[in-house]
Order: C-alpha cells, then sequence, then structure tokens
C-alpha cells in the first residue's frame, strides 16, 4: 500500500526516499537503445491532469530510465545543499518536496512490473538495480551538508512561526534523515549504507523466490477429483487450466485465493493436504527458491544496522515513532488477546473433531481439515452455507457497493472513462474517474486489476500513481485497487467469498484514503503504519449495512435479494471461526516481533519458528498464517517488519469507531459522523498525529473492550453477553 514517498519499498530498501519530486530537464534524458526520449521518465500528458504512458512501457527503457532519473535527482540534492542563502523552510524543506518527480514516475512502471506484471527479465532488472537504488538513497540520506540544512529549520526560530502541518512536515523530515544515519561519523554512514545496498539485494531476492514458488506449484485436477467443490470454483479452475493449455484439466494455483476455497470444500482429504503443503512450503523447499538463509542474513544486516544507531535491537527503532511507540507496547495488545483466541480455538476443534467423529472420518483434525470442518460445522452450528452465500457476492455490484458507500459518506463519484482515453497496463484493467456529487471537481482516477495472472504477486493491496498536493498547484489522485480473484468463464459473473469481499471493501479503504487527501505537500500523505490500515478495516463495516445488503447482495443467476434470514444467519454467525481467524494471524505478529527484539546471531529460521510457536502453545491444528519462508510483509521488504501487529491495533481503532457510528442517531450513515470520519480520520492523512487524530474524531483514546466483544471474545470486567454472536457487523483481520 505504498506510495511514491516511500518509492523504495518497492525494490526492498528500508530508509525511506525523502526526494521525490519534479524537473523539467526530462527532455535531456534519451533512452541510448532507441535514441529517442525516454518514454519512463516522461512528463505525463492527456486528460485528468496527466496519466502514465502504461500503453507505452517498455522494459528495454527501464535500466537508463533509472539511472537517468537518479542522476537528475542527485543534481537538484546537491543544488539544495549547496544554496548559499541561510536555510529556510522554502528553500531547504520545500526545495526537497519539489525534487525528485522524475525517478517517481519510473517507479510507477517499476511498481506495475513488479507487483502486477513480473517477468523474468524485469526480476534481473530488478536484481541489478535494487542496489544500485539503495546506494543512491544513501547518497541523499548521508549528504552531510544537505542534513545540516534540515537540521538548521528543524532546530531554528522559523520553526515557530510555521503552521502545524509545515511544523510536522519538517519533523518527518529531520527524523526521516536522523533515523537512516544521517547522524553517523563517516566510518559508521559507509557501513549502513553497505547494509542497505545488501538488504536490498536479499529483500528483492525473498520476495522473487517466493513469487517463483506460487508460479511454479500448479495442480491439475481430473474431473474424478472435484467432489464438493463448488461449481464457480470448478469453472474457474477449467478457465485457468485452458489458460495453461491443459483443456480438460482443473487447475489450483499455489495462490490464497485458489488454495483457500479448495481446502474449504474439496471431499478429498489426501489432496488437501497436498494442496496445503504446497501452499505453506513456499519458500521452504531446500531448493534454489529456499528462503532460510535469506532470512538469516537479513535479520543479522538489519540489527547491526539499527546497533549503529543506538538502538538495542531492530523493533526499538521500528516502532519509536509509529503509535506503539515500543515493542512492550505491541506485545501487550497482543498477548492481551491470545489467551482468549487460543481459548476459542480449542472449542472450534472441539466442534470439528465431533463433526469428523459422527461422519466416521476416523481422523484427528489436521491443519488441512481445519477450513473443511469449520465450514461443516458452520453449516451444523448456524445453518450456514459459504457456498450460497457466495451466489450473492457478485464482484461487479460488490463494487457498485462501494461506489455507493463513497458517495454517502464521501461524496464521490465514479464513473468509467472513456475508451481509450487512459492508457492501461493490462486487457483486465479498468478505470474510473472519481468526482465530488456535489460540485462535480474532478477527484482523480481510479483503476482496478481484479484477477490473478502469472507474473502478479499474490494477495490483494493498494497503491497510488500520483498523490493528492496543493503546494505547487493542485495535483488529483491517480489510485489503484489490486486483486487476484479467479477469472470466470466467459460471460460468467465472477463470485467471491465473504471474506474476499471484506477484503475488496478494505483495499477500497485504502483507496478512498488516498482521494479523501487535503494535504499541502507530498510528505503528509505518508503513513504511520500501525494507523494507514484503521481506515481500510473501518471501510468493511459498511458490507453488512442494510443499505448495501438490500441493494447489492442480489443473486446472480435470478437478479433476487439475498433473503433476509440468510442475511440474518450471516450476521449471527460474525463471530464464528474467530479462533483460527484470530490465531493464524496473531501468531504470525508474534513471531514478526520475537524476530526482531531478538539477538540474531547464528539464528535458524526453522528452528526459530518452532521454538517460539511452542512457548506461545501454538495449537497444532493451526499454522501463522504467514510462514517465515513466506512471510513477505516482513521479509521482501521493511514496510511491516516488526509491525505486522499493526493490524490489531489498527483493529482496536477499528472497533471503537465502529461503535461510535452504532450509537450515532443515522448509524453507519449519520451525516455528522461520516463528516467527522472524513475530516479528521481521512482527510489528513499524516499532516496530524495519528493520536490526535483519533482523539479528534472519538473524543478520547480507543479502547480495547470494542476488538474484545467483536470477536465474541470475553472482555475483562464485563458479563458475558450472549448476544454478541447476533451484532450487526462481524470482526475485521489484516488481509
Amino acid at each position: 500500500m505504498a506510495s511514491h514517498r516511500t518509492l523504495l519499498k518497492a525494490v526492498g530498501i528500508g530508509a525511506t526516499v525523502l526526494v521525490v519530486a519534479c524537473t523539467d530537464r526530462v527532455s535531456d534524458m534519451r533512452d541510448e537503445s532507441k535514441g529517442e526520449r525516454n518514454i519512463l521518465l516522461a512528463e505525463w500528458s492527456g486528460s485528468y491532469g496527466g496519466v502514465p504512458a502504461f500503453d507505452k512501457m517498455d522494459l528495454v527503457a527501464l535500466k537508463p530510465a533509472l539511472e537517468g532519473g537518479m542522476a537528475l535527482n542527485l543534481d537538484e540534492v546537491d543544488a539544495i545543499a549547496r544554496n548559499s542563502a541561510p536555510p529556510t523552510f522554502e528553500n531547504t524543506i520545500l526545495a526537497l518536496e519539489r525534487a525528485g518527480r522524475d525517478l517517481a514516475r519510473v517507479f510507477t512502471y517499476w511498481g506495475i512490473w513488479s507487483a502486477n506484471l513480473s517477468t523474468p527479465e524485469f526480476r534481473e532488472i530488478q536484481g541489478e538495480m535494487a542496489p544500485k537504488l539503495s546506494e543512491f538513497n544513501s547518497k541523499i540520506t548521508q549528504n552531510a551538508v544537505l542534513f545540516s540544512r534540515i537540521k538548521a529549520v528543524y532546530e531554528g526560530e522559523e520553526m515557530a512561526s510555521l503552521r502545524p502541518d509545515q511544523k510536522r512536515l519538517v519533523s518527518l523530515v529531520y527524523d526521516g534523515f536522523a533515523r537512516n544515519g544521517a547522524t553517523l561519523s563517516d566510518e559508521a554512514k559507509e557501513r549502513y549504507a553497505a547494509i542497505n545496498q545488501r538488504l536490498a539485494e536479499i529483500h528483492t531476492q525473498f520476495g522473487n523466490n517466493v513469487l517463483a514458488d506460487e508460479e511454479g506449484y500448479v495442480h491439475y485436477l481430473t474431473e474424478d477429483q472435484l467432489g464438493g467443490l463448488p461449481d464457480s470454483f470448478v469453472q474457474a479452475a477449467a478457465a485457468t487450466a485452458a489458460g495453461n493449455g491443459r483443456d480438460g484439466e482443473y487447475a489450483v494455483t499455489n495462490t490464497r485465493s485458489s488454495m483457500d476455497p479448495f481446502l474449504t470444500f474439496a471431499n478429498d482429504r489426501g489432496l488437501r493436504e497436498e494442496i496445503w503443503r504446497t501452499y505453506y512450503q513456499r519458500g521452504d523447499n531446500d531448493d534454489e527458491h529456499d528462503n532460510n538463509a535469506i532470512i538469516t542474513e537479513i535479520l543479522q544486516l538489519r540489527h547491526e544496522r539499527v546497533r549503529l544507531l543506538g538502538y538495542e535491537d531492530y523493533a526499538m527503532w521500528r516502532l519509536e515513532n509509529r503509535m506503539a511507540k515500543s515493542p512492550e507496547r505491541a506485545f501487550e495488545l497482543m498477548e492481551a488477546v491470545w489467551p482468549a483466541a487460543m481459548a476459542r480455538v480449542e472449542e472450534e476443534v472441539a466442534d470439528m473433531q465431533a463433526v469428523a467423529d459422527a461422519d466416521g472420518a476416523g481422523i484427528t483434525i489436521a491443519p488441512w481439515d481445519y477450513r473443511y470442518y469449520a465450514e461443516k460445522v458452520r453449516k451444523a452450528k448456524y445453518d450456514l452455507d459459504s457456498d450460497e452465500v457466495k451466489q450473492y457476492l457478485q464482484l461487479d455490484k460488490l463494487r457498485e457497493a462501494m461506489f455507493f458507500v463513497a458517495g454517502e459518506l464521501f461524496h464521490f463519484d465514479f464513473n468509467p472513462v472513456p475508451e481509450d482515453s487512459v492508457p492501461v497496463f493490462h486487457e483486465d484493467v479498468t478505470v474510473w474517474e472519481v468526482t465530488d456529487k456535489n460540485s462535480g471537481e474532478h477527484i482523480g482516477i481510479w483503476y482496478l486489476d481484479p484477477y490473478a495472472r502469472p507474473g502478479k504477486r499474490s494477495g490483494a493491496w493498494a497503491t497510488t500513481y500520483r498523490s493528492h498536493e496543493t503546494f505547487d498547484g493542485k495535483k488529483t489522485v491517480l489510485g489503484s485497487n489490486n486483486s487476484n480473484f479467479i477469472k470466470g468463464a466467459p460471460g460468467e459473473p465472477v463470485l467471491v467469498s465473504w471474506s474476499d469481499a471484506e477484503t475488496l471493501f478494505h483495499e477500497f479503504g485504502h483507496a478512498l484514503h488516498y482521494f479523501s487527501s487535503t494535504v499541502e505537500y507530498p510528505t503528509l500523505n505518508s503513513g504511520v503504519r500501525d494507523y494507514t490500515e484503521f481506515q481500510s478495516q473501518l471501510l468493511e463495516r459498511w458490507l453488512v449495512t442494510d443499505a448495501v445488503i438490500d441493494s447489492y447482495l442480489v443473486h446472480h443467476e435470478t437478479g433476487e435479494p439475498i433473503p433476509k434470514e440468510l442475511v440474518a444467519k450471516i450476521k449471527n454467525a460474525s463471530t464464528f471461526n474467530q479462533g483460527f481467524e484470530t490465531t493464524e494471524y496473531l501468531a504470525s505478529a508474534l513471531v514478526d516481533m520475537k524476530y526482531h527484539t531478538t539477538d540474531p546471531t547464528g539464528i535458524d529460521p526453522d528452528a526459530f519458528e518452532r521454538e517460539a510457536l511452542l512457548e506461545l502453545s501454538m495449537p497444532n491444528e493451526i499454522v501463522m498464517r504467514h510462514r517465515s519462508p513466506h512471510f513477505g510483509h516482513i521479509f521482501s521488504g521493511e514496510g511491516y517488519s516488526a509491525g505486522y501487529y499493526g493490524y490489531l491495533w489498527a483493529d482496536v481503532l477499528t472497533s471503537d469507531a465502529a461503535e461510535a457510528f452504532q450509537e450515532a442517531p443515522g448509524g453507519f450513515y449519520d451525516k455528522d459522523m461520516a463528516k467527522k470520519l472524513v475530516d479528521h480520520l481521512f482527510a489528513v492523512r499524516n499532516a496530524v498525529d495519528p493520536d490526535d487524530a483519533y482523539r479528534a474524531f472519538r473524543g478520547r483514546d480507543a479502547r480495547i473492550d470494542a476488538l474484545m466483544r467483536d470477536r465474541g471474545f470475553p472482555v475483562p470486567g464485563e458479563k458475558a453477553n450472549a448476544s454478541t454472536e447476533s451484532q450487526a457487523d462481524g470482526p475485521t483481520s489484516g488481509c
């Protein structure tokens, strides 16, 4: 969920690039291989304030574009550092805000190749350029003359006269340099830069290894192996197989969107185990794509790097400027929830084992059985069939529902752009213009890339190609949502699970966060990691509002609205399987934090993971949501490293804020609450400290009680409430 304010996250570099703005010298940069201007560096043209030339992307141009963009950016930085005038907010901080836009444009294309259209040819360039980009980044953050000017503004008298958002901008820029080596001695700076270069290489290698295992393992089934699988899955699997040249077979790909429904419905236990092992062994197959040695090196290098800065461990450095502030506070939250989650798992496993025994299965519940028997328990306990629900969850109708919510809360209209007016990078991508429904003002452009394909990383994410700003003329937002739904047969609607529908709303929440921005300066669009998931998790709550249910959850064949009885079952089961959901997530978050609060000298990731889970008394029937060798959140870059707990931190805010809407006269569409939501939680982005922003919305700090109620867990000091399982809004979880 990166913007160009953290553009080197895409290449696995920890230090933030602080210099990302623009220059007019792009016309001088030419692609030597073609003797013409490099399209990846060129100013964006066309309607809507200019859009990326996705239809003209040429991988041959990437390397020279990166090299040219870095050279231009370093020239700009050098000019700022050598300015003979005394340092001021205008000639130093704002000059940095204006610098580097050429490289930012190149990274828009880099991001598409990396996440949406990866190829072996791109990965070769990626591997070569990642350390060079890290070296470039270090030249900026370790520029002593530049940092002295930043420090002079940060400590100078002018600060007192700046607006609050300008003061925050100065502080963020100063901290970004100081926390990334600017204060070190020359010798330490050299080692710091070398560490970052090596990390850039192996972060990239880690992510590409996972992608290779996702692409390299596809299970092809015959018709007699499809028992229990719903028609929608079978049709999609047949279409995928046909697309791979295997007509008459059925493909189960090595991604969550394929694995999860297979494990939920497939009757063949042996196949379930095979699919489960293939998925959870990604990056852990003792072959050329094995990630264990890479993890060891990553942890050791991160530890060494923060020790140079004077921190005891990586997590202390990482959390210092986040809402949690310290590893201890993050652990405190996770450990408050863990026992309740474990207790719920015990109940869930007992229920599943009883069903298996009654069926005469003669088994003990194993990890590859959990989803399958949980579905049977759901049917028995709540009379709720996930496949029945799926018939009312059409991808296109859910998109319309999201547009409706955006109109009601944010006053946004989404309208398809004229065909061919905005270039796209793949035929599956569709584009909408976002406008203010009251004034008609253009807000931005929204791209949707919904389907899985070879070369596209798994999961779901949101990003921006251009963020909002106003300080040098208003720039509108180019935002994108990306998913990995299995494309249906031609003409057939794409049906998704309830969990997938929640994820769709979740990622759209990030997009609305981008489009709502009213900040003046680009850096203030950056996010505080354990806060930025809050807005997206909160938007999930509107999926189960009556306005969405009544109008958009309709049967894909008959067009009939989802029956009220089925809706009641969904709401009654809202806390069902929370033992599994919470435990698999928390295990990953706790292991992440343990990795980064431990001296990693000589660490063996496989043994460390086993021992950490043993200490937690991890149930045998569940594994971490992301096992270490494919835990891309924390090892293919540093965005979530020592920060995966942030989804739970954001969940506390989400549950507390949702109760504020429940208490409002107009419920989830209360106009006053919606205005507070937009003004205090979305529009300000990072121009306001997250703690202050939440207090302005809620009138107090968030409390954990609402989270526990949402998940159906006991609240300390509160009597058990039998009605918790019939709350209107189900729990959320990190995606």
